[in-house]
């Protein structure tokens, strides 16, 4: 039986291993998005609480931990603690030189996105509208019985 329990065990890893390998990455544009709002975020609010964050984001508490991780890692953000009466331990979170950079090029990206995707909002709703006044004026147009 030791075996059998064993063996079931090594595969259960070996298929999470499998998946986490096939699993898709975040599109970098979403990871960028995600980047651009927590800089914004946190140059309005340096001394805003993960908490806060997560919920400004509307993310989970984990997802703005690991987001912010990644920020400071990259050297896009600074963390300074000190010491607040109402919360124990509290951190400021300032934007370096780098991540003032950052956020600058991908306010530039976001921006393009959006003028992008409002481009083709606007064909589409062309199309649309015009879709709808072509059904209109078929059926406002008497039809007359050919016999």
């Amino acid at each position: 039986m030791r075996g059998n329990k064993a063996t079931i065990a090594w595969m259960q890893r070996s298929e999470i291993q499998d998946l986490k390998k096939s699993a898709p990455h975040a599109p970098p544009r979403l990871k960028e998005e995600t980047h651009y709002r927590l800089l914004k975020l946190l140059e309005k609010n340096p001394e805003i609480s993960q908490r806060e964050m997560a919920r400004e984001m509307g993310v989970s508490l984990g997802k703005a931990n690991y987001c912010l991780k990644a920020l400071l890692e990259k050297g896009w953000i600074k963390a300074n603690n000190f010491r607040n009466s109402q919360r124990k331990w509290a951190y400021v979170y300032l934007l370096t030189p780098s991540g003032l950079e950052q956020k600058l090029r991908l306010t530039g990206a976001f921006l393009k996105r959006k003028l992008d995707e409002h481009e083709t909002l606007s064909h589409e709703i062309a199309r649309l509208q015009a879709e709808l006044t072509a059904a209109r004026n078929d059926s406002a147009e008497p039809h007359v019985n050919e016999e």
